[in-house]
């Protein structure tokens, strides 16, 4: 429990387990996730997509499912009668081009994409005038990985949100950080340094499945007020969840 949670808030939760007395496994579960519900974040967990066009930045460290994850995201809108543009702003390896084009392809959606070795801010910008000259309602924009000791490319991700907020005319967007579920409270660390580069609107939860319990978003909502709002479950394109902060605490512990 420490590994994910940390000491700190292992303790607090077990203190405010007995505070409860629970008498009964299934009245220690409940008590959890009572406990939980007062830590985490009580900011709406639905995506913002209000913005012409909506748009949503995807950006982590390197391997976290940032591209999986913005292909499954692009299907689901898809699916709900939404009209994204995927843009392909991995530009430092051709390799992530590719695969983002390959997952657009997969979820049916039209893709802008940036030449090798490209300025990602400037595809980002291109993009979201391509997308209101098509008539695509969503923006959904993947970013290389980066490490949170990068400096220069940190400073490469401010410069993003930064052309992003212009070419939006400073409308909201969604700024999500994506977390590998198996990493535990590293992904606190992650969090803290990406949020003081782009102030994040919200998390995902990647490759959370029987193994990968994913506890630390509990301490990130927790110190950072932000709410993990998707969870991929799998490796199919349809493998995408609203995040549901009750049943993911009981999975936890159960």
């Amino acid at each position: 429990m420490a590994a994910d949670l940390g000491p700190a808030m292992a303790a607090q939760f077990v203190a405010g387990v007995r505070s409860r007395a629970p008498r009964t496994r299934d009245e220690a579960i409940d008590a959890l996730v009572a406990v939980a519900a007062g830590v985490m974040s009580k900011k709406p967990r639905e995506l913002n997509l209000t913005g012409n066009p909506a748009c949503i930045l995807f950006y982590g460290v390197n391997g976290a499912g940032k591209t999986t994850t913005a292909g499954k995201v692009a299907f689901r809108l898809r699916e709900q009668g939404r009209k994204p543009l995927v843009v392909a702003a991995d530009t430092y390896r051709a390799a992530g081009i590719d695969q983002m084009v390959a997952w657009a392809e997969r979820a049916g959606v039209p893709h802008f994409d940036g030449s090798s070795g490209a300025d990602p801010a400037s595809v980002i910008y291109d993009g979201v005038q391509m997308a209101r000259k098509r008539g695509q309602d969503v923006v959904i924009a993947d970013t290389a990985g980066r490490l949170q000791t990068q400096r220069n490319l940190l400073e490469e991700l401010g410069k993003i949100g930064r052309v992003m907020s212009k070419a939006l005319d400073d409308q909201p967007y969604e700024s999500l950080l994506v977390l590998d579920a198996v990493l535990g409270l590293t992904s606190l660390v992650h969090a803290r340094e990406f949020n003081k580069t782009i102030p994040m609107t919200g998390l995902v939860l990647a490759k959370l499945d029987s193994t990968a319990k994913g506890g630390a978003v509990i301490a990130i909502e927790s110190e950072l007020d932000v709410p993990v709002k998707l969870a991929g479950v799998g490796e199919a394109i349809e493998d995408l969840s609203p995040f549901d902060p009750a049943a993911f605490v009981r999975s936890i512990f159960a």
